[in-house]
């Protein structure tokens, strides 16, 4: 039963000439504590409507409303504050997540495909932590939105393409060796990378040379397109052992260079609809009814640009999927890039490009300086997840030496660790990196969660008796996990609807901070007429706790 509808509805009787449900539901807060009841209505909003001080309107709403349904109704300064019956919302709570825990939080806020373009690494260059916020948002956002009813599309758009390629190439024939390149290969394309950019401060003519090899790969010069397809492969082995540490997987590789032949159709499109101007040499889209500078489709010496190219690419997603959504999971400092690249598809006479999100984020950084593969200042992602894990080894080892799969749960337990604390983080909000910090076992921690939940599985294996709801548990910390349960469906829609991880992670933290007040305080597994009801609590936490870790990409191991 959905207690937050039955309390819009008992308000829609007394207020419904005013405010319409979908206003009544917005007002709606909880209060911070659970003595100033489960929900609380402000009556301020209807203050112009009454004349009156929100206090007296308060004290005459609560005097109306029938409170048969719930221990108590009052009216406390401008609130109406509504106390819900314990027993009816344990009772269909537990038994609601009894019934069938894999299902519980789903819900139907839409259907069709969600292509999800994420991670996105470029070939030739190691994965940094740089990459590890899209990967781990875009993998969230893919399993939150399958659980409202959508079919996630996750894409790897590598960066395989673009003039930084006929960089690389120019400086791997100036200083590089095949050796080298054999024997480690992202190292040494990385140095003569970083080394280019070095060279190319005081001999501007090697930026002209690049963009030059560029050209030539664009037009399938054998020996540049070899090197290239050579480069790729080496770092796809690379990114692939990452991934397979994170436990991210992707429907799609198709990079840049997989859109080389579709980029022609997409710019005689925009020539037969007028929209291709010249603008000293190159070609633009004239965006300034839109308040944005102008989309450039080609440069003046015919080369192409990441708008062309992504362009190719929304419109293959949408002959392709036929989306009804389509996000591109992908860093704050290109927002004017999507904005213009919706403006363009607008502008060709398509209104799916309303439909076209980009879900941007904040920078990781390291002693306050941002990642910058150019000026040599990378932190390897793969180096940190190892780290991790060793770390989380560590710690097990000294909480539980004997623990037989100690090597799968340090795993479990690190990796997590890093991508739970990218993801509690709002994320459009930047953050330092220390990790020891991220994978301490208190705190507001994924090893505290996941911790958490290893405590509530060991409280199951030390009894033979079932949970089952069938007694109430009226106690006020059983009450505030129960309230924390029954929250699990309204923080599953409102992470889809914001497109924002951070809300799971959160509820995650005071669902496990609710439980262990709870642990601390009652003796569980106490043989009384209550014990099957608190294992029903229990087991209920470690299933929803475990739900929620998963929606983020994060395991939940039973012992830790």
């Amino acid at each position: 039963m959905d207690f937050k509808q039955q309390v819009v509805a008992t308000l829609h009787s007394a207020l419904h000439d005013q405010l319409d449900d979908q206003q009544l539901t917005q007002l709606l807060e909880t209060p911070k504590t659970s003595d100033l009841g489960d929900y609380a209505f402000p009556t301020f909003a209807l203050a112009k409507i009454y004349h009156q001080a929100p206090k007296q309107i308060a004290s005459d709403l609560a005097a109306q409303l029938d409170a048969t349904p719930y221990e108590k109704i009052q009216a406390v300064g401008g609130y109406v504050n509504f106390f819900l019956d314990k027993v009816s919302f344990a009772h269909a709570v537990l038994t609601t997540i009894a019934k069938d825990p894999q299902h519980y939080g789903d819900a139907q806020l839409g259907q069709g495909n969600v292509p999800i373009d994420m991670s996105s690494p470029n070939i030739a260059k190691p994965m940094s932590m740089g990459h590890l916020r899209s990967t781990v948002i875009g993998n969230a956002l893919a399993n939150i939105l399958a659980k409202v009813g959508y079919s996630p599309i996750k894409i790897n758009h590598l960066g395989d393409w673009g003039t930084q390629f006929g960089k690389l190439i120019v400086a791997y024939r100036k200083w590089g060796s095949e050796a080298d390149v054999k024997k480690d290969p992202i190292h040494y394309l990385v140095q003569y990378y970083v080394q280019f950019h070095e060279e190319a401060e005081t001999d501007p003519t090697l930026d002209d040379e690049a963009r030059a090899v560029f050209k030539q790969l664009e037009d399938g010069d054998q020996e540049v397109y070899k090197l290239w397809s050579w480069f790729r492969e080496e770092s796809l082995k690379e990114f692939t052992r990452i991934y397979d540490l994170l436990g991210v997987t992707f429907d799609s590789y198709n990079g840049e260079a997989f859109y080389n032949d579709k980029m022609d159709a997409v710019v005689a499109d925009l020539e037969q609809k007028h929209l291709l101007k010249a603008s000293q040499g190159a070609e633009i889209v004239d965006l300034s009814k839109y308040d944005l500078n102008p989309a450039l489709i080609k440069k003046s010496d015919g080369a192409t640009l990441y708008m062309t190219r992504d362009l190719a690419a929304a419109f293959y997603r949408h002959d392709q999927y036929h989306f009804v959504q389509s996000l591109y999971v992908v860093g704050n400092e290109q927002r004017e890039h999507f904005d213009q690249l919706k403006a363009v598809i607008k502008e060709m006479g398509h209104d799916w490009a309303d439909d076209i999100h980009h879900i941007p984020f904040g920078l990781i950084t390291s002693g306050g300086k941002k990642l910058s593969t150019r000026k040599g200042n990378i932190i390897l992602l793969e180096r940190v997840l190892n780290d991790a894990i060793v770390l989380a080894k560590q710690q097990i080892a000294e909480k539980h030496p004997d623990l037989a799969n100690a090597d799968q749960v340090a795993h479990d337990v690190g990796v997590g660790a890093v991508v739970f604390h990218d993801l509690k983080n709002e994320r459009l909000d930047s953050f330092d990196f220390n990790l020891e910090e991220v994978v301490r076992f208190e705190g507001e921690t994924g090893p505290y969660v996941q911790y958490t939940n290893a405590r509530a599985n060991s409280i199951l294996r030390k009894t033979t008796i079932q949970p089952a709801a069938e007694v109430a548990l009226t106690d006020q910390n059983a009450w505030d996990v129960l309230k924390a349960l029954g929250d699990f469906p309204h923080v599953v829609v409102r992470a889809a609807q914001a497109y924002e991880p951070s809300i799971v992670a959160k509820y995650a933290l005071r669902l496990a901070k609710a439980f262990n007040k709870y642990y601390a305080n009652t003796k569980v597994l106490v043989d009384d007429a209550e014990l099957p009801a608190r294992l029903a609590l229990v087991q209920a936490t470690s299933q929803i706790l475990t739900a929620a870790l998963a929606l983020l990409g994060v395991q939940a191991p039973a012992e830790m």
